[in-house]
This record gives structure tokens, C-alpha cells and sequence, in this order.
């Protein structure tokens, strides 16, 4: 690695440590609920930064690594709102106040940013030493798709989820606990809280994501740098997308057909990499067309369609559920 690819790296840590502490430490104050106006200003700022980033990118590695940086960033962000319906599922499934949502969400993303790190830095690594790989990739990629189409929509069942399962057997868990704490004392025994149940839920459900976006964005760039950073850029802003989002996320119906659309190609691509190259606007086109129709389609097909008032009232967006009413 170069010196200056290390101020690369340490430019964009930098950016991340920043972001982390400004949503941490002001975004993120204990026991302060953010208003859906204000979620929404953030995930613009952090939208934004994101994207951003593409200038330093195309300073630093030239114009086709800006744009496949472009295209990895969207595909996440994409696929990113699929993890948004996760945390609703299972805020309301466990019942965690929505004022205690900020602080899991927070070690959440905290913790899929190591995640999607350690992910990408062995794809890369895979698929530098065992070119075969990008097929599998590749086929993975279509049946993702493919089962996605089928599908349509994301199921969560926090009690079958073998690691939560794994957590309430290992540890004693105070179901009733209504604070903040993700461990309390009872009587000089240790009890975790509802909150761990529901980070090793999120975090499980992560895993899987990444194990589809990941060969996605693979597809798209083989530069580890572009790949890295659009990734993780893409999913820093999370938590305020998040309560941006949340009183409206059953109008995203059709989202997962567009999802399906752009894991296809992006595929078929891999499979196809050795005999056809795809340009990489051709790629950003059909990502920017797919999921912008399906969210066209989503918004004017669910248009006057009430929230599943049950979930939200559940995980505590109690606003969410009397606009969805009105």
C-alpha cells in the first residue's frame, strides 16, 4: 500500500469516526427522540456526505472508479431499506421503547460496519487468488433475485432466530426490563435485557444482507477501496433513515421487485464478466431504473394505504400511526 493510498484510508476513517460521533453524540442524545422532521434533515446530510465522497474518489482513482463508487452506493442504500423493515419487525416483536431504538441501532450499525469490512476484504481477497469465485458470486446473486422476486417482502421472527435463540439459552434475560441497559443485576444475578435480544436479532439479519450485498457491489467494482467505502458510507446514516422512514416503509410494497431487478444483473454480469464487459454507466442506468421505478410504483400504488398500525404502535412510533390514520 502506497502513502498516499494510506491518506486515502485515513481520510475517509477519519470521515466515519466524525460521523459516528456527531450521531453518537448529538443526533443520538440519551433519552432524546428525534422527530421525523429532523430524521429526515440528517439522512439528507448523510445521503449526502455519502455521495460526496464520490468527488474524492474520482480525484483519487479517475472517473470510472467515481462511478462505479456511484453505483456500489446506491445498491447498498437500495438494499439498505430491506434492513430498515428488519428493525421495525423486530422493535415492535421485542417491544423496545422507541426512545431505547437510537442506542441498539447505534452498536447495530456500529457493529455491520466490522462486519461488512471483514466481508468485503475477504471477497476481494477470494476472488484475486480463485478467479472461479465470481461465478459463484454471480449465481448466488441470481438466486437471491430469484428468491426475492418470489418472496416479496421481509419476514422476521425474532424467537426462531438461531443466535437469539443461542443468546436466551447461554444468558437470563429480563424480558420486563424497561431501561436502557443492555445488562442489569437482579438479586446478584446478571440478566441481559431485551435490548441484546434485539442487537443479536439485527445484527444476525445483517449478516444475511451482507451476504447478498457484498457480491454486489464485488460485481460492480474490483478496486477494494470504492468497494469498501461505498459501503460503509451507504449504511452510516442508517439509524436516521431509520425514523426518517419508519411511518411510511409499507409504501416501499414493490421495492423488493427493483431489488430483484438490480441482484439479477448484477449477476448475470459476474457471470458473464469474462466474455462481456459491461460498461459502468450501463450499470448505473439500470440500478437508477429499476429501483426508481419500483419505488414510483410502490408510492402511487399504495397511495392512501394505512400503516400496519400494529408494528408501529409496537416500536413505539406511536406519530407514525395516527398520520398513517388521518
Amino acid at each position: 500500500m502506497t502513502e498516499s493510498s494510506l491518506i486515502h484510508w485515513a481520510v475517509f476513517f477519519a470521515i466515519v469516526a466524525a460521523a459516528l460521533a456527531i450521531d453518537l453524540g448529538f443526533v443520538g442524545r440519551k433519552g432524546k427522540i428525534i422527530s421525523t422532521k429532523t430524521a429526515f434533515a440528517w439522512s439528507g446530510v448523510w445521503i449526502g456526505i455519502g455521495l460526496g465522497f464520490s468527488l474524492l474518489v474520482w480525484r483519487w482513482y479517475g472517473g470510472e472508479a467515481a462511478q462505479q463508487y456511484v453505483a456500489a452506493y446506491l445498491i447498498e442504500l437500495s438494499l439498505s431499506i430491506d434492513n430498515l423493515f428488519v428493525f421495525l419487525l423486530v422493535f415492535g416483536a421485542l417491544g423496545i421503547a422507541l426512545q431505547h431504538q437510537r442506542k441498539v441501532l447505534f452498536w447495530g450499525i456500529l457493529g455491520a460496519i466490522v462486519m461488512r469490512g471483514t466481508f468485503i476484504f475477504a471477497g476481494v481477497s477470494l476472488i484475486e487468488r480463485f478467479h472461479w469465485i465470481i461465478y459463484v458470486f454471480g449465481a448466488l446473486l441470481v438466486f437471491t433475485a430469484y428468491r426475492l422476486f418470489r418472496s416479496h417482502g421481509v419476514q422476521v421472527a425474532p424467537e426462531k432466530n438461531p443466535m437469539v435463540r443461542l443468546a436466551r439459552r447461554v444468558f437470563s434475560v429480563d424480558a420486563g426490563y424497561k431501561g436502557d441497559r443492555f445488562v442489569v443485576r437482579r438479586h446478584g444475578k446478571v440478566f441481559i435485557t431485551s435490548l441484546v435480544i434485539a442487537l443479536v436479532a439485527i445484527e444476525t439479519a445483517d449478516l444475511i444482507f451482507a451476504i447478498d450485498s457484498v457480491p454486489a457491489v464485488l460485481a460492480i467494482s474490483s478496486i477494494t477501496f470504492v468497494v469498501f467505502t461505498s459501503n460503509i458510507a451507504a449504511i452510516l446514516g442508517l439509524r436516521s433513515l431509520y425514523f426518517a422512514l419508519a411511518g411510511s416503509l409499507q409504501r416501499f410494497a414493490y421495492l423488493s421487485y427493483g431489488l430483484a431487478a438490480v441482484l439479477g444483473f448484477v449477476g448475470v454480469k459476474m457471470l458473464i464478466s469474462d466474455w462481456v464487459e459491461i460498461p459502468v454507466l450501463v450499470s448505473l442506468g439500470v440500478i437508477v431504473v429499476a429501483i426508481g421505478a419500483s419505488v414510483i410504483v410502490s408510492l402511487v400504488l399504495t397511495r392512501g394505504t394505512e400503516a400496519d398500525a400494529a408494528v408501529l404502535e409496537a416500536a413505539g412510533h406511536t406519530e407514525a400511526v395516527k398520520k398513517a390514520k388521518e
